[in-house]
């Protein structure tokens, strides 16, 4: 069944044959544009209060392309659409999934959480198969939300009760946690998957609505162990520390982590019709995640699991690092893209940039535009029902001689497209 969503999106532009034969035509992308591969909006853990918010940013920056994230709910993904038609942004769709990769976590490797062994983020990019979602994507998403929703139950719980221990009987449950995310972002309840940060948002919320300064300060001290760093005049820097100090393993809230396996993971980014995408980390851990240490190798480890494609966060990383891990994955015939997440309460650009505000060598930027323009080109081609850049076992169309002629081809389709829509604007 068509994607209702999709095809409102990318109405209005020429058919495959045009932008096929103009991109051939063309020598090169034209211009590199603004683009962002990764942002998350609420009803997500996100630095946006509302849709609007983001897409208006978005075009106040000049940004070209966004593509969102989200864990586990895509009802808002026709908000976006809407919004981002009307601001001549080009919408990219996508997912970020959670997975456990058993043999790692026994053998204690870091892959790219820096504070848990076998934990993997896996994100889905490009993805047209969201509206409806298929019964196998139906399927193999109410396992991961099932799995999610009783943990944070658990969570909420016992924070409560840890917080209790300390002296505080003000604790929200998980009902109100949620109704306080559908009150600040205006979404439907049934939306709402919980997330740490939501929870910690919460509970900082109603310490420091019921609590004095002074009370605030010893009843997290109590909690501790150990007297805050954070000031609770600074409730971001304190939602975070409740987070790292309470919540995390070995702490004293802490409720074991039930993720799914790689497979399934991978599988439902195929369901949604995305491109699966390993994010580097890189030098964003101190030190750098085992499984990540060596680029080369990374590359390597990433084709091995069927994956095509990576993505950095690049304000985790120095211009140098992200240079080398950048280049390293392009030589290995792998996507290089690129985001900024937006999943904490820090407003930032939506333009990516390295640590510390540098900015994203040219060379590199050059390559993060190519990404983008393979993302556009296989979400067009889905829309048209045109095989993409991986098909739907995810192995990587076999129609192009090799990993280079594979991305240059649907780089330059995708540019094409990208000019038609602000053409079209």
């Amino acid at each position: 069944m068509p994607n209702p969503v999709l095809a409102s999106a990318l109405a209005g532009l020429p058919g495959p044959d045009e932008l096929i034969a103009r991109a051939a035509s063309r020598q090169g992308r034209g211009p590199r544009l603004k683009t962002n591969s990764h942002i998350h909006l609420p009803p997500n853990f996100s630095a946006f209060d509302t849709v609007g918010q983001a897409v208006d940013k978005a075009a106040a920056e000049g940004v070209a392309v966004v593509g969102v994230s989200n864990y586990y709910d895509y009802g808002v993904y026709a908000d976006f659409a809407e919004r981002t038609r009307a601001a001549g942004i080009l919408p990219v769709f996508g997912t970020e999934i959670i997975a456990l990769v058993d043999e790692l976590v026994q053998a204690g490797v870091r892959i790219n959480d820096p504070g848990n062994p076998g934990k993997m983020y896996l994100c889905g990019k490009a993805a047209a198969a969201f509206e409806p979602l298929s019964p196998e994507a139906t399927e193999l998403l109410q396992v991961i939300r099932q799995k999610d929703s009783t943990r944070m139950a658990a969570l909420v719980e016992r924070l409560g009760a840890v917080l209790a221990e300390a002296g505080f009987d003000g604790s929200p449950d998980e009902a109100a946690v949620k109704a306080g995310v559908v009150k600040r972002h205006g979404c439907a309840l049934e939306s709402v998957t919980l997330q740490e940060r939501h929870v910690c948002q919460a509970f900082q919320e109603a310490l420091a609505e019921a609590l004095e300064p002074d009370a605030h300060v010893e009843l997290l001290t109590a909690a501790y162990g150990v007297p805050p760093k954070a000031s609770i005049a600074e409730p971001v820097a304190e939602q975070n520390e409740i987070r790292s100090q309470l919540l995390k393993a070995g702490k004293p809230a802490y409720v074991a982590e039930t993720f799914v396996d790689f497979d399934h993971a991978r599988r439902l980014i195929l369901a949604l019709g995305g491109i699966p995408c390993y994010p580097i980390v890189a030098d964003g851990a101190k030190p750098v995640c085992p499984f990540e240490e060596d680029p080369a190798r990374l590359a390597e480890a990433v084709r091995e699991m069927g994956v095509h494609c990576t993505e950095f966060i690049p304000d985790r990383n120095s211009p140098e690092t992200l240079s080398a891990y950048a280049h390293a994955m392009r030589s290995a015939g792998l996507v290089v893209t690129a985001g900024t997440e937006h999943n904490t309460r820090d407003l930032i650009a939506i333009e990516p940039a390295c640590k510390a505000g540098a900015a994203i060598p040219d060379d590199v930027a050059d390559l993060f535009w190519e990404g983008a323009c393979v993302m556009v080109a296989h979400t067009y081609l889905q829309r048209h029902n045109r095989p993409g850049f991986v098909d739907a076992t995810g192995a990587p169309n076999p129609a192009f001689g090799d990993d280079n002629q594979r991305i240059a081809w649907h780089a330059a389709l995708g540019a094409e497209v990208v000019a038609a829509y602000r053409l079209r604007g």
